[in-house]
């Protein structure tokens, strides 16, 4: 019995090992996920200027100064975009950023991102979406979700609620608000501007702000400051709202 008890012991310890190891995630000072959208509002070269915006950002040394300066010393990225509330692509997967030739290689996968359109806003989609790819292979000290868009929710749940279950999650909800110039169609009524909406009901958790960008001739701006600042170590108290203009 007891040459028996010992057998079923060495059977089973390897299948722990696996099951751990399975599990096992590399710390980085910050998870930061991407989320970009890609609604009928936002037209193909506005589109372009959005993917333009983020590559450029992770070429920008001092982006890539502010991600290397942790404890760690790295941070783990990835972007998905979104529209309807059950449309989300994730174009470039999670990858450890540590240096210029990492950031050079997160810049490249978002050139090569194929460009969609759909039709809908769904920011509470691209909440519920953002929340569930965290842990991934990492684990950041701080959890990041940075949402760009150019209007407010109009498929899926409220907006709210989804907001509420990420900030449950620890997850720090940020925005970049892109203003369109553009003035609306005829009947719709006043509406409340885009960054009062996104002030109040979309940006949540410890440290989050917003980034306002004036149409997106100022998009390319706004993305890096905005991701400097989310990267930063032990970011300083900074506006609640910040604006780029061209």
């Amino acid at each position: 019995m007891l040459r028996r008890h010992f057998i079923t012991a060495a059977l089973a310890a390897p299948v722990v090992l696996r099951t751990h190891a399975a599990r096992a995630t590399e710390p980085v000072d910050v998870e930061l996920v991407l989320a970009v959208d890609v609604s009928r509002s936002v037209d193909n070269e506005e589109q372009e200027m959005q993917f333009a915006g983020y590559a450029a950002a992770f070429r920008d040394r001092r982006l890539v100064e502010a991600m290397s300066r942790g404890p760690i010393g790295s941070i783990a990225c990835t972007l998905f975009t979104w529209s309807d509330w059950n449309i989300q692509e994730h174009l470039v997967p999670w990858m450890k950023l540590d240096g210029p030739q990492a950031a050079e290689r997160f810049a490249q996968a978002i050139d090569a991102a194929p460009r969609r359109t759909h039709l809908y806003t769904s920011i509470s989609g691209a909440m519920d979406y953002a929340a569930k790819l965290f842990g991934q292979g990492f684990e950041g000290t701080r959890r990041v979700v940075d949402i760009s868009g150019d209007g407010i929710n109009n498929s899926g749940r409220e907006v709210g609620a989804a907001r509420e279950d990420a900030l449950n999650q620890g997850i720090v909800l940020n925005g970049l608000a892109v203003l369109d110039r553009t003035p609306p169609p005829p009947g719709l009524g006043a509406m409340q501007p885009l960054d009062e909406y996104y002030r109040e009901r979309v940006i949540g958790g410890p440290g989050a702000f917003l980034m306002v960008a004036d149409g997106f001739e100022s998009f390319e701006q706004a993305v890096r400051r905005k991701i400097i600042r989310e990267v930063a170590v032990a970011p300083p108290p900074g506006p609640l709202v910040e604006r780029a203009t061209v």
